[in-house]
């Protein structure tokens, strides 16, 4: 994407004042949206972004400038103008290059750029159509398609010089039910590393009743009471929580500033021995997949915690040098117009040995939350607070009437600990996860979980 002479003119400015590494991201991406409001068209858009990083570490400390203009003159005044934060003299010179072959974890079948936007309506069109004829009292539908395809290019003074095409395919369908005095909504959104061929993966019609079935069904639930109880977490997107108030503590943005609950805790038992946590970067596919994570370090199978016990943290190249630890692959950004850092790729609690059936009827009374919402978390603490989109209660060990407005009260460690029955049915999720390296596609997961004590907020 640069021509060598480019990339090494480049670096060498950058190096010039006492830098001891300097790094060049370049990226093309071609994004494409269709929204469909009511079975009607409300946008249709595509564009393509193009741009350049450059990051210089004065051991741990780090500069970065971005910009459009990738010409030669400007590439090196960015460096220049990098290096100039430190006064020294140059203290690195350039490395031979070694190429990295990167395997393809992601095989595309069909390129979503080359597939008509007509072609792409027609699959939301028979979503809404689905999801409107679920219930007289759908009263609204929206649907959605999204498509990446990104080149990426590294090269830094260690003497990386790394390429790869990373595609992602994703369909939204949010169906909102209402009545004369309120609104429900239901929403799922699959996805993946995939082409076009996401679209004979899923059947955009089920997804669309499943969305609708959830706002009617919540429409007529009662208000979910509120206390300490037994809570069941449902598989797939139920592993936000984890995301959310564990995952991010366990990034290296966290820890090396001390800023985690984590922090210090290596070997320690931070959570129930029935617990075990991945993040996999490597998933075929996978949402959060690459061949590589943004600063070039392949991505990798990371063991969080096995059985209770801390066993890595998520590490990127600035964060390891202030903690002493190598990279784990774990390294993202939105795009070039951000610095990168650690964060988390398909992030999941490991299957345990309970069956749903087993875990259900193993609570005679508690809420039982089927599929969950937003929320919000501080990493420092760990304290959080997430909505239950569609909750049950549980009574004598059977699922018992919907119920509505409950929210998920606690903290990341305390919630870790109490969970005591594992599900045998692994099932992850799409999302979008934002921190200070911009917004990222991340998958969450787990089996079905069962906390056997946790604070729920309700009315009552």
């Amino acid at each position: 994407m640069l021509k060598k002479s480019v990339v090494e003119n480049t670096l060498s400015a950058a190096l010039g004042t006492g830098a001891d590494f300097a790094e060049i991201y370049m990226e093309q991406s071609k994004r494409s949206t269709i929204s469909v409001v009511n079975g009607r068209v409300e946008a249709a858009q595509s564009g393509m972004d193009y741009g350049i990083g450059i990051r210089l570490f004065f051991q741990n400390k780090a500069i970065y400038g971005f910009a459009n203009d990738t010409s030669e003159k400007n590439l090196i005044r960015i460096a220049r103008e990098a290096a100039a934060a430190a006064r020294g003299d140059r203290v690195y010179t350039l490395q031979g290059w070694r190429r990295m072959n990167m395997a393809c974890m992601n095989p595309i079948r069909i390129m979503p750029d080359e597939v008509e936007k007509r072609k792409k309506a027609e699959k939301l069109f028979l979503a809404a159509e689905a999801a409107k004829k679920y219930s007289d009292i759908i009263t609204q539908t929206k649907t959605g398609c999204l498509d990446i395809v990104k080149d990426v290019f590294i090269a830094n003074t260690d003497g990386l010089w790394a390429e790869e095409q990373r595609v992602r395919s994703r369909f939204t369908v949010e169906a909102i039910a209402s009545s004369a005095t309120e609104k429900q909504s239901g929403h799922l959104g699959p996805g993946g590393s995939l082409g076009f061929e996401l679209f004979e993966q899923i059947d955009v019609e089920e997804k669309a009743r499943e969305a609708a079935r959830i706002a009617v069904t919540m429409l007529g639930a009662k208000p979910c009471p509120a206390g300490r109880m037994p809570v069941v977490i449902d598989n797939g997107f139920g592993g936000v929580i984890f995301h959310e108030a564990c995952g991010h503590s366990l990034e290296a943005t966290a820890v090396a500033r001390n800023a985690s609950v984590f922090a210090g805790k290596m070997g320690e038992q931070i959570a129930s021995s029935v617990v075990t946590a991945i993040d996999d970067g490597t998933i075929p596919n996978g949402w959060g997949s690459a061949a590589m994570d943004d600063e070039g370090t392949p991505t990798q199978r990371n063991v969080l915690i096995e059985n209770g016990i801390l066993r890595s943290y998520l590490v990127d190249k600035l964060n390891g040098r202030r903690m002493g630890a190598k990279s784990t692959g774990s390294s993202r950004r939105e795009s070039y117009r951000f610095a990168p850092t650690s964060r988390m790729t398909n992030t999941f609690i490991d299957n345990g040995k309970s069956t749903p059936a087993e875990i259900i009827a193993n609570t005679d009374f508690g809420l039982y939350a089927k599929q969950m919402g937003g929320g919000s978390v501080d990493p420092a603490t760990g304290a959080f607070n997430f909505a239950v989109l569609e909750g049950y209660m549980i009574r004598d060990g059977k699922v018992a009437e919907p119920v509505r407005g409950a929210t998920l009260i606690g903290k990341g460690m305390e919630v870790l600990m109490k969970i005591d029955m594992v599900g045998n049915n692994l099932a992850r999720a799409q999302g979008m996860c934002g921190s200070i390296s911009g917004s990222i596609p991340t998958d969450v997961g787990q089996p079905m979980i069962r906390v056997k004590e946790m604070t729920v907020g309700g009315r009552g």
